[in-house]
């Protein structure tokens, strides 16, 4: 079973935490990763490209010149795709890209990368964070107080108003909740800074 040294927001050890094997400890499914991290791009794509054919475009609809006689390629209309200002072939139109994968692969996928988390000592705990006002400064010293000074991710068990205000200028750091909590945004920070609760909301979610 691994274990994990959890801190204060000054930097101290406190206790060593437990992390269930089936959660940080598995085999990791490089496959299913991608496979999800691909369903999460596609997710967020808006889908707005658009292109007109040659049935949309303005004009064309008179034959350019005579079929025969004229030393020239035949032409039916100056609106053809070959023309300039002429329509495109299998023109893009909006449409949803959006699609579903399947629970099993998306819960394997999320324990893979937590699991590459904890082997690559790119997890954090800490027992809590919490500013009496919003200051940025206050959130950097405390970043450089856990050793964090790259890209972080960092997932409160509750919303602190207070904690998002003072990081979210910070450049590389994003917040986010057990729930909103996604394979892309863990492979994309270098460290996983979570609170002693919303570790606790993870392995109650994904056991």
């Amino acid at each position: 079973m691994p274990k994990i040294q959890m801190v204060n927001m000054e930097g101290s050890s406190l206790e060593e935490i437990e992390l269930k094997d089936s959660i940080f400890d598995v085999e990791v499914n490089e496959h299913c990763v991608y496979l999800v991290v691909k369903n999460i791009l596609a997710n967020r794509r808006q889908g707005t490209q658009s292109a007109k054919t040659r049935a949309e475009v303005r004009g064309g609809g008179r034959k350019p010149w005579r079929q025969k006689g004229t030393g020239r390629a035949r032409q039916g209309s100056i609106r053809s795709p070959q023309w300039k200002g002429g329509g495109v072939v299998f023109a893009p139109k909006p449409r949803d890209y959006s699609y579903t994968t399947p629970k099993k692969v998306r819960r394997l996928a999320m324990k893979s990368v937590l699991t590459d988390k904890v082997r690559e000592e790119g997890l954090v705990v800490v027992d809590n964070i919490t500013f009496d006002a919003p200051k940025t400064k206050d959130f950097v010293k405390f970043l450089e107080a856990v050793k964090v000074d790259k890209k972080a991710l960092v997932v409160l068990g509750e919303k602190d108003d207070n904690v998002i205000r003072s990081g979210r200028n910070i450049k590389g750091v994003k917040f986010a909740s057990v729930n909103t909590l996604n394979v892309y945004d863990i492979l994309k920070h270098d460290t996983l800074l979570v609170t002693k609760d919303a570790l606790e909301q993870i392995q109650e979610v994904y056991n």
